[in-house]
């Protein structure tokens, strides 16, 4: 995940940022991220689910120029050389883009360390920009959406796979509840700082979830038109094949909208 603009505080009595501190967070988390359910695609059955939604809502194919924000170890890069794109991967980790590259020796894969919300790319560049879990961690999302408007090529496509993880309903606390419960029966620890998380999350611009209405009306205001929205129910139907049951009790607690694939247009000129 890239979170892009400074925002100073004091940590141990040196001047910190949340760039620095998301940094951080991703760093520590980098080894462990593919272990993580729905970071890692792990099946080939939903690795076509995904190259399915990408090319219906990105409208791209084979030799389709694409910016990949927040690459961590390039799962969703997986999705853009199987559709056969050329592409430039950005993310905010060094340990993540090492990650990554193991993945993706192909010359058709370009990865940068650098901002998604501020790529520093060529304007009118991109077929489609795309990202899978980044915009909910975005601290200025009005700046970033300007920033993927300008690298787009008129008529390019903008695709989001997101989703809302703060929101939770009694039935999703349970579940999540009883997810931990399961792992700790079988002595899996959890793989990431929840403090530190949780720390990070208090700053961030959708702190209260990231909700599809209000990314919505957000990229229209950026100037974005021909919005439209999936379920992403053909990817949890696969993902639920090859879970465990305390991932699948996960995976049933974001049920009823919480995640969502958004995608948009920049109109032509």
């Amino acid at each position: 995940m890239t979170i892009a603009t400074r925002l100073p505080l004091e940590a141990n009595g040196v001047n910190f940022s949340v760039k620095d501190e998301i940094r951080d967070y991703w760093t520590n988390r980098a080894e462990t991220f593919d272990l993580s359910f729905g970071h890692r695609i792990r099946t080939d059955a939903e690795l076509s689910a995904w190259v399915s939604l990408f090319r219906r809502h990105g409208r791209i194919a084979a030799g389709s120029r694409v910016l990949e924000l927040a690459s961590v170890t390039g799962e969703i890069t997986r999705v853009l050389t199987r559709i056969g794109c050329d592409i430039d991967a950005i993310d905010l980790c060094e340990a993540m883009i090492e990650r990554a590259r193991r993945k993706h020796p192909e010359t058709c894969v370009r990865f940068h360390l650098g901002d998604a919300e501020n790529t520093m790319m060529a304007d009118n560049a991109y077929d489609a920009v795309v990202c899978r879990h980044l915009v909910w961690t975005l601290v200025d999302p009005v700046a970033a959406f300007a920033d993927w408007w300008r690298v787009l090529k008129p008529g390019g496509r903008l695709v989001i796979a997101d989703g809302d993880w703060v929101s939770a309903t009694a039935l999703s606390r349970f579940l999540l509840t009883v997810s931990r419960m399961l792992d700790r029966l079988r002595g899996i620890r959890p793989l990431w700082d929840q403090a530190a998380h949780e720390r990070i999350m208090a700053k961030v611009h959708f702190r209260e979830g990231l909700k599809a209405r209000e990314l919505h009306l957000m990229l229209a205001d950026a100037g974005f038109t021909g919005v439209q929205l999936d379920t992403l129910s053909c990817v949890r139907r696969r993902q639920w094949r090859a879970a465990t049951w305390s991932e699948r009790l996960r995976l049933a607690a974001t049920y009823g909208g919480r995640t969502f694939l958004l995608s948009a247009t920049k109109p032509a000129a």
